[in-house]
């Protein structure tokens, strides 16, 4: 697998699930010129929000200028520091927060149901590494659930905690839409990635066709939506990835039909059929025979 596409394994994907992320502290702060903040570290993400000014953010020797309604996450352990720039003033809303395991959380059967934070990590492997960079809109729903956030932590009402957790997984599944199209944005113009992106596709499907799977899970594997992932597939392929499926299902139950004894309902279910029925009309769709009239004719010409 291309590790400047995808910067960790899948298998780390599944290790990795059922985790929730879990706000530690939250500070809205308003800086004056060339304050600055010492460089540090943490066993957390820290998600900066730029409401006001312009500022300098040096994080492992890599430098990059944040300005109004920025959103920076800065991945765990990265030394960093921010530098206010000469001349202005800036207000920021920092969010300090990890994942946790989530009770009884649900271990998935496929690498495409992935959690939040493993988005972060593949999102994040294919710039820096370190930390991401959201430009978004005052009016944002981010802006807002992050305003409710700091607003919930600060007055400690009765039942702040749960919809403090509420609200942050709200804010989460907002960045990862707004990540994954601006993922989508990042390949549009770039059929070397494109093509990667196909490749690993139909590696997926070949890996799993046998299995309960379909487009949903596919386009997952390559953080895209199905329509998206559809019209690219079906570019370079020539077919959309649910007929390429079908195809790789049916040709491995031709050759289970001709050179086993298996009953044709157990191969249906074997290469990826919910039934038998399904299986029958989709490989007589496919071959102009069912399955039986199949097997006969290549005991014949044995």
């Amino acid at each position: 697998m291309n590790t400047e596409l995808f910067p960790k394994t899948w298998q780390e994907f599944i290790n990795n699930s059922g985790y929730l992320p879990v706000v530690i502290n939250s500070i809205e702060r308003h800086v004056d010129a060339d304050w600055s903040k010492t460089e540090s570290r943490h066993n957390f993400y820290e998600m900066v929000y730029v409401k006001k000014g312009i500022s300098m953010l040096e994080i492992e020797n890599t430098k990059t200028m944040l300005g109004p309604n920025d959103i920076i996450i800065i991945k765990p352990q990265k030394m960093h520091t921010l530098k206010v720039q000469e001349g202005s003033v800036c207000e920021f809303i920092v969010l300090y927060f990890s994942f946790v395991s989530g009770t009884g959380a649900k271990t998935p059967n496929y690498p495409s149901e992935i959690p939040i934070e493993d988005f972060i990590n593949f999102y994040t492997g294919n710039h820096t590494g370190s930390f991401l960079k959201l430009k978004v809109n005052q009016k944002n729903d981010i802006i807002t659930v992050l305003n409710r956030i700091v607003s919930e932590n600060a007055q400690e009402q009765f039942g702040s905690d749960f919809l403090i957790h509420l609200l942050i997984l709200e804010l989460f599944v907002l960045i990862s839409r707004a990540l994954k199209l601006e993922w989508e944005r990042s390949i549009t113009d770039d059929s070397s990635k494109q093509k990667e992106l196909v490749r690993l596709a139909e590696e997926y499907i070949r890996n799993y066709y046998e299995r309960d799977i379909g487009l949903n899970d596919i386009s997952g594997y390559v953080f895209l939506s199905p329509s998206y992932f559809t019209r690219i597939f079906k570019r370079e392929t020539g077919q959309t990835p649910i007929s390429y499926l079908i195809n790789l299902r049916i040709n491995r139950a031709k050759e289970l039909l001709s050179e086993s004894h298996e009953k044709a309902s157990d191969i249906a279910l074997s290469v990826g059929f919910s039934s038998q029925q399904r299986f029958n009309e989709t490989f007589k769709k496919i071959t102009g025979m069912t399955p039986i009239e199949y097997r006969k004719t290549k005991q014949r010409n044995l």
